[in-house]
């Protein structure tokens, strides 16, 4: 009996000792981990002045998203059909000076988050309590996407939550609540939408809505009566959502003038961007197609839109598009266009593209680009979603962060070379999701780190990616630039698909000069959307542009940030707004934030 009584403790010796060497190899591998993190920031201090250090939890952002989920018929491609959702948007919606962040979920059931920036470093998520949290389900659909605008004109704004369903528009009560007022409004009842932007194509001082299509509109991904919802072609599909132009009319109420205005095509919208591209004072539209060439729609003074896409030399040859994002890499005072695309080394070479206006013609009003791309050395980024440009070390040039990674499932697997038998079929074979291979748990151009990409001043860029941050392969979707902490540095937010986001705090030790501006409208729309800021410093200049909805399913801070570099002093500064009015400043204090209203 003795001995019997002894088998259960030389049990738990056991177990207990394999704990304790389980607990120390953890431990020591935890303590070389946090070691490699410290030395690596080191070394990027040193050679770069700047690191993007994750600061989730010191910032209390505990958010994750998950993916929806579909109709049973398309289970076993579920991945593939459900890669999108996590969006992130950046605003300050109580106006107290201090930008909030706010994240979109879309599983059935799952909340959103409104982050409140709490001035110390800290952020508290209070979507429930203002009424920005419950809004996917499988009636009304799930979120993918939300854009914040003050659509009238009362300081605050206002935000749409766009989805795969119901697209929902919230009113912002003066920072204290959100009401829903999607009924009265004249809104989509249904749009598979991937995409939204803000901005007044008229000038009338009215903000107005583009929402892009992806799936069509007239499927329910979570209950479907047909497996036909995959693109007709990998080159020209036109069989996804259509294009919605919803004109502001003043009175709460949108009114659909798509047609009106010829913004008529089916093709799969991932991103757009409005900025006035050829100098005539109303805001243009370039639109980034999925399976399809992307969309250059010049505005017709308020009009009509004209599609100039091949004559402009952007719209030739088709791709991946995922993402518009503008940026002045050369600081010559022009608005540039990056958009992103698939790259799979040794499988698919589409590359990004940074199209650079070289002039514009006398005839048909359009600017003419050049692709830049690879002579800047920002071409090949993997599978790319979200990018946005921005002064990362304040030496008065853009950088470039860019968002990778699509499925990253199991490890060592790959769902590539089942893809490639469709992409190989007909028409009727790729738009069936019957015929797709079941995925079974593989990995698509999973685990791929984000990219950083330095601009060096010279037309070229150095990357940095596995210097400047950890080594973190998360699948990126949306990415924006803030000043969270109000310091004159820019700091990264990136929203990944099922995951955590990363909230990159920007530890900058150069004494770089910086200058900020927050513009807001009185003739123009209040948010002073379309306005272009134009800055000179010591021989050089550089524009950017207010914008309510940049990127991939992301908004940047409203506010515009400039660095300086070693410079003292900033010559002028010219504001071209949406009425037309100019503002001139003459060396405006740096190395703060100016609050410019616009003269009327």
């Amino acid at each position: 009996m003795q001995e019997v009584k002894k088998i259960p403790w030389l049990i738990t010796v056991v177990i207990f000792g394999s704990l304790l060497v389980f607990t120390a190899f953890s431990s020591r591998k935890n303590a070389l981990h946090s070691e490699k993190m410290i030395f690596q920031k080191q070394v990027a201090l040193q050679k770069f002045g700047f690191y993007l250090e994750p600061v989730n939890q010191q910032a209390g952002i505990d958010f994750h998203h998950l993916a929806p989920e579909l109709d049973p018929q398309l289970k076993h491609i579920e991945p593939q059909i459900a890669s999108m959702g996590a969006s992130v948007s950046v605003v300050d919606f109580d106006q107290d000076g201090w930008d909030d962040l706010y994240f979109t979920n879309s599983r059935q059931g799952s909340q959103n988050a409104l982050y409140r920036n709490l001035h110390n470093g800290k952020f508290e998520n209070i979507a429930a309590q203002v009424g920005l949290a419950n809004v996917n389900d499988t009636a009304t659909g799930v979120s993918m996407g939300a854009v914040w605008g003050d659509y009238d004109n009362d300081g605050y704004p206002d935000v749409l939550i766009y989805k795969w369903g119901k697209p929902e528009l919230f009113h912002n009560d003066h920072g204290k609540r959100f009401i829903n007022v999607t009924d009265s409004s004249g809104l989509p009842q249904w749009v598979n939408a991937n995409c939204a932007i803000w901005f007044d194509f008229n000038n009338d001082g009215l903000l107005d809505l583009f929402i892009g299509g992806y799936y069509s509109e007239k499927l329910n991904l979570f209950h479907t009566s047909t497996t036909k919802v995959m693109p007709e072609s990998f080159r020209y599909a036109n069989n996804g959502g259509r294009k919605y132009l919803l004109e502001n009319m003043g009175n709460g109420k949108f009114k659909d003038v798509t047609e009106q205005y010829g913004l008529n095509s089916t093709r799969w919208v991932l991103g757009a961007g409005a900025a006035d591209l050829n100098g005539d004072g109303y805001p243009d539209l370039f639109i980034a197609d999925d399976y399809n060439v992307n969309e250059l729609y010049i505005n017709d003074h308020g009009r009509r839109f004209i599609e100039v896409g091949r004559q402009a030399g952007i719209g030739n040859i088709p791709k991946s598009g995922m993402c518009v994002s503008f940026g002045d890499i050369l600081n010559q005072g022009k608005i540039g266009i990056y958009n992103t695309t698939i790259t799979e080394n040794g499988i698919l070479l589409q590359d990004n593209n940074y199209w650079q206006p070289e002039e514009i013609t006398s005839s048909g009003g359009y600017p003419h680009y050049v692709n830049l791309a690879k002579l800047a050395g920002i071409d090949n980024a993997g599978w790319s979603y979200g990018a946005q440009f921005g002064d990362l070390n304040n030496d008065g040039y853009q950088d470039l962060y860019v968002a990778n990674g699509f499925i990253s499932a199991k490890k060592g697997t790959s769902y590539w070379y089942d893809y490639a038998k469709i992409t190989s079929g007909n028409k009727a074979i790729i738009e069936d999701a019957r015929n797709w291979p079941d995925m079974k748990g593989k990995s698509q151009s999973g685990y791929e780190h984000d990219k950083v990409w330095l601009n060096k001043g010279d037309g070229t860029f150095e990357d940095i990616s596995d210097k400047i941050m950890p080594d973190i392969t998360y699948d990126g979707r949306a990415v924006a630039m803030a000043d969270l902490w109000n310091r004159g540095v820019l700091d990264v937010i990136v929203a990944n698909q099922h995951n955590i986001p990363l909230i990159l705090k920007n530890d900058l030790q150069s004494h770089h000069h910086w200058i900020e501006f927050d513009l807001r409208g009185t003739i123009s729309n209040a948010d002073a959307a379309g306005a272009e800021v134009l800055v000179e410093w010591d021989g050089k200049k550089q524009v950017q542009v207010v914008t309510d909805g940049i990127g991939f399913s992301s908004q940047n801070s409203h506010r515009l940030h400039f660095g300086l570099g070693n410079s003292t002093e900033v010559d002028r500064v010219i504001i071209k707004w949406p009425s037309g009015k100019i503002t001139n400043i003459v060396h405006p204090q740096i190395d703060r934030l100016h609050v410019i209203r616009e003269p009327n």
